[in-house]
């Protein structure tokens, strides 16, 4: 068994933002992006996902602690572990990391959503190993069918329900809509936090008879567009999840094959350069990530070039590659 180890339905945590806030961390870190097994420097898949000050890795292939130790991200930081589906390549590091948590002394709670096997998995190598949580892991099933499995203040995070060979999730980080920002040069000498928050809340200022002190139009800006991330693990090319990625501005979408190997991609359940890149068009994505590549390629160009043909604004998902959304 592992102690402190329960499971829990989907949570919601909501916490207060920075009063000024008017930006914030919306970053992605690509940890591995090769599938099956390592080749050529490419790590199994695993990326890291930050916003604000929730900390998401997104599947955890073997070597993915080796990748945030290159890449200096800190693990205590990781609040939140998402496992798409059961093939090795996409959890193999999982329990590695949840011992390095253990030994580096964590005690924060640790969130972890994955298919229902997941657990007696984890369980039987602690079990065998006589490995002790000093911190808790909740873990939430994850069904085959679209939910939401977190939402806080400034976020949701929902599942996709993919076209694998055994059940997979992807899964799509949105922010809620945002709040107004405030114009700090326009704000009076003296004025509440309770003031700010009405602010921006879209609300306009009155004094304790009611009288309108301010316009909120004259101390306000209108919201910064809200961002939106949906990474699609392992899957055949899948058309019903276009509604629900729809506009979507960065979409990971695997890219295993090369459209020569289109017949293998399909009886693999997986996808090629053209299928993901025709996902990213239909959808109206703004950018497209392809990953998950097959170790038969040794220089990932040509996929690249495939991907553009059909949908320009592609970029390869390899090791190292960090994007912003924020900026």
């Amino acid at each position: 068994m592992i102690a402190c180890f329960v499971y829990r339905q989907s949570s919601f945590v909501f916490s207060e933002q920075l009063l000024f806030s008017t930006a914030l961390a919306f970053t992605l870190k690509i940890l591995g992006s090769s599938s099956a097994t390592p080749a050529f420097g490419r790590y199994p898949t695993s990326q890291l996902l930050q916003v604000e000050q929730d900390y998401f890795l997104i599947d955890c292939g073997e070597g993915t602690q080796f990748q945030l130790l290159k890449y200096q991200c800190k693990i205590n930081r990781i609040n939140h572990i998402v496992i798409s589906h059961l093939h090795g390549d996409h959890f193999y590091g999982l329990v590695g990391l949840l011992a390095t948590m253990n030994l580096n002394g964590r005690t924060e709670d640790l969130h972890l959503y994955g298919p229902p096997l997941l657990s007696d998995v984890i369980t039987s190598q602690f079990r065998c190993s006589e490995t002790w949580l000093i911190y808790t892991v909740h873990f939430h099933v994850l069904d085959p069918v679209q939910q939401v499995i977190y939402e806080n203040d400034v976020m949701t995070v929902s599942t996709i329900p993919l076209n694998h060979g055994i059940p997979c999730t992807g899964f799509l980080f949105q922010e809620k809509t945002r709040k107004r920002r405030i114009k700090k040069e326009a704000l009076p000498e003296y004025i509440s936090p309770h003031q700010i928050k009405r602010l921006k809340e879209g609300k306009d200022l009155f004094d304790e008879n009611g009288t309108l002190l301010h316009h909120n139009s004259d101390l306000t800006l209108s919201p910064r567009k809200s961002l939106s991330y949906a990474y699609c693990s392992d899957t055949a090319y899948y058309e019903p999840i276009l509604e629900q990625i729809h506009n979507v501005d960065l979409l990971y979408h695997e890219a295993t094959f090369m459209n020569s190997e289109a017949e293998r991609a399909l009886k693999t359940h997986h996808s090629t350069t053209h299928d993901a890149a025709q996902i990213a068009k239909l959808a109206n994505a703004d950018k497209l990530l392809i990953g998950h590549f097959s170790a038969r390629y040794k220089d990932l160009l040509p996929l690249l070039e495939e991907a553009r043909s059909i949908f320009p604004n592609t970029q390869l998902a390899t090791e190292g590659t960090t994007i912003s959304l924020a900026d």
